[in-house]
C-alpha cells in the first residue's frame, strides 16, 4: 500500500518528530508510538524503513552526529578569529542546550541502541565522544594560530571542558544555565592554556 512519502522524507519526518518528543518529554519517552503519532503517521511507516525501533534510534543518532561533525568544521574554520573562550562558551552553549543532552540519556538507557552504536562508530559514548573530538579539533587549530599553548594537553583540556558542560547543562529542570556560568566553566578550565 503505497504511504506517499519517499524514504528520505519519511526519514526526516520521523527523526524530527523523535526529537520532539526527546526534548519535551526526555530519554525514556520515545517509543514508536510516541514518534509515529508525533510525526502524524502510521506505526507501520516506521517499521517499513527499519529494521525495529532500536534501529531507528540508532539512525537518528547517527544522523545528529553527523550534525556534530557540520558544527566541527564551522568551530574549526572560527580559529584564529574572535575569542577562545566566546567560541568555546557558545559551542557548549549550542551543543547542550540543543537535543545533545537529550541524545546522551538516549544512548545511556538504551542497551541496544548502544550497542549497535558502538558497533558502528567505534568506544565511548556517542555525542559525548563526538563533541570531544570537536572541542580538541578546534583547541588544535587555536593552538596552529599561537592562541593556545604549544604544550597545552588538548587531549585532556577537550574531555574536562565537555565533562564540566555537560554537569553544568545536566543538573537543570528545564532552565539552561545563564551564558556567564559556561563562560566562567570555559575561562576556568583553559586559563593555563591561553597563550
Amino acid at each position: 500500500m503505497p504511504t506517499g512519502i519517499a524514504l528520505r522524507d519519511a526519514r526526516d519526518q520521523l527523526f524530527a518528530a523523535a526529537e520532539r518528543v526527546l526534548l519535551r518529554d526526555g530519554a525514556n519517552a520515545p517509543t514508536s508510538r510516541a514518534v509515529t503519532t508525533e510525526a502524524g503517521v502510521t506505526k507501520g511507516l516506521l517499521h517499513r524503513h527499519f529494521a525495529d525501533f532500536d534501529e531507528f534510534l540508532t539512525q537518528f543518532v547517527l544522523d545528529r552526529i553527523g550534525r556534530i561533525e557540520i558544527q566541527a568544521t564551522v568551530l574549526r574554520d572560527a580559529a584564529g578569529t574572535g575569542s577562545v573562550v566566546a567560541h568555546l562558551t557558545r559551542t557548549l552553549t549550542d551543543l547542550f542546550g540543543s537535543i545533545a543532552l537529550r541524545i546522551v540519556g538516549l544512548v545511556i538507557s538504551r542497551d541496544a541502541v548502544r550497542t549497535r552504536l558502538r558497533e558502528r562508530t567505534g568506544g565511548g559514548v556517542p555525542v559525548l565522544r563526538d563533541t570531544t573530538r570537536m572541542i580538541s579539533s578546534h583547541l588544535a587549530a587555536e593552538r596552529e594560530h599561537g592562541r593556545v599553548a604549544a604544550d597545552a594537553d588538548i587531549d585532556t583540556l577537550a574531555p574536562t571542558l565537555i565533562g564540566a558542560a555537560h554537569l553544568l547543562f545536566a543538573d537543570r529542570e528545564g532552565t539552561s544555565p545563564a551564558p556567564a556560568d559556561v563562560e566562567k566553566v570555559a575561562t576556568t578550565v583553559i586559563a593555563d592554556a591561553m597563550t
